[in-house]
């Protein structure tokens, strides 16, 4: 098995800026793009006009610009193997990163596997998706097609209702809908929401369908309680029922926080094991956004260098 000094997991913004700074570092890092909780490239691929990475002033499509990172990886002499991430074994250096077809040892290795997100999985949420169904009010709530139309956030917690709040500068009207009759949010940012006229909660729902042509059209609630289902009319919607970072691969080997995320030492990207570090989504239950994941990737082409230098690498 061929052993590698560096071995990065993931094809997303972290991983492609790992690489590329591995790369001029001289460390001809390998990186296994694909992963078996989600698509090559990651979440971008499946988002349409990226906006927010500086740049771009007019935006970029999210599988352009995911290419136009692998390009530079591969620019700078990185080897992309196009592979899901099947297993990694941690117990002792040098590391084992078996692929779909590549196996590989590695001194070194950074884990930037990213999160996916929790849909709902209703008729119309993926024949829709990324057609006025998405999963982030950041990326795609300024889009044109959301603009002074009717938009509905599922959940009820602080994710749910900061959405709900960051539509409402584009929004004629946001709906919460949540299953329950009180929310999960924090007080304070329940009296934000509660106070803000552009939102009104539907309370004992839940979105059971969603309709329309080529853009979402309509909505179809249930309520909880007596069954009775309604259709209001709506132009987009927004899962906010959290993210499931791409952890299970890893069977317990690194230490993880309550909801699955990467634990890391502060103010660095290590691990608790010598030599294997996290970047991007894969340890961020924060921010969740391209350029932090980039600037995490970053980090930890840098924290990984440092780390072979002092052994020789």
């Amino acid at each position: 098995m061929e052993e590698k000094q560096l071995v990065i997991l993931g094809g997303g913004p972290a991983g492609l800026t790992a690489a590329i700074y591995a790369a001029r570092a001289c460390l001809q890092p390998i990186l296994f793009e694909g992963f078996n909780s989600g698509p090559p490239g990651g979440q971008l691929t499946t988002t349409t006009i990226v906006e927010n990475f500086p740049g771009f002033p007019k935006g970029i499509l999210g599988s352009e610009l995911m290419e136009k990172m692998r390009d530079q990886a591969l620019e700078f002499g990185a080897n992309v193997i196009p592979e899901d991430v099947l297993s990694v074994e941690l117990a002792r250096s040098p590391f084992v990163v078996k692929g779909t077809k590549t196996s590989v040892q590695a001194k070194a290795l950074i884990i930037a596997t990213g999160a996916s997100v929790k849909k709902l999985d209703v008729p119309g949420s993926k024949e829709f998706w990324q057609k006025g169904v998405t999963a982030c009010a950041v990326c795609d709530g300024a889009s044109p097609i959301f603009r002074e139309q009717e938009l509905f956030v599922i959940g009820g917690g602080d994710t749910a209702v900061e959405e709900a709040l960051f539509l409402t500068k584009y929004a004629k009207k946001v709906f919460i809908v949540h299953r329950r009759d009180s929310l999960r949010a924090s007080k304070i940012m329940q009296d934000r929401v509660l106070q803000n006229p552009k939102v009104t909660l539907l309370w004992n729902r839940e979105m059971v369908q969603i309709k329309g042509n080529k853009l979402v059209e309509a909505v179809v609630l249930k309520d909880v309680h007596t069954g009775a289902l309604e259709t209001r009319s709506a132009r987009g919607v927004f899962f906010a029922i959290g993210f499931q970072p791409n952890t299970a691969f890893l069977q317990n080997q690194l230490p993880l926080d309550a909801q699955g995320y990467i634990v890391v030492l502060s103010g660095t990207t290590a691990t608790s094991i010598e030599g294997v570090f996290a970047a991007g989504d894969v340890k961020d239950p924060v921010y969740r956004q391209a350029i932090v994941a980039a600037a995490s990737g970053c980090s930890a082409a840098l924290d990984a260098e440092h780390y072979l230098s002092g052994k020789g690498g």
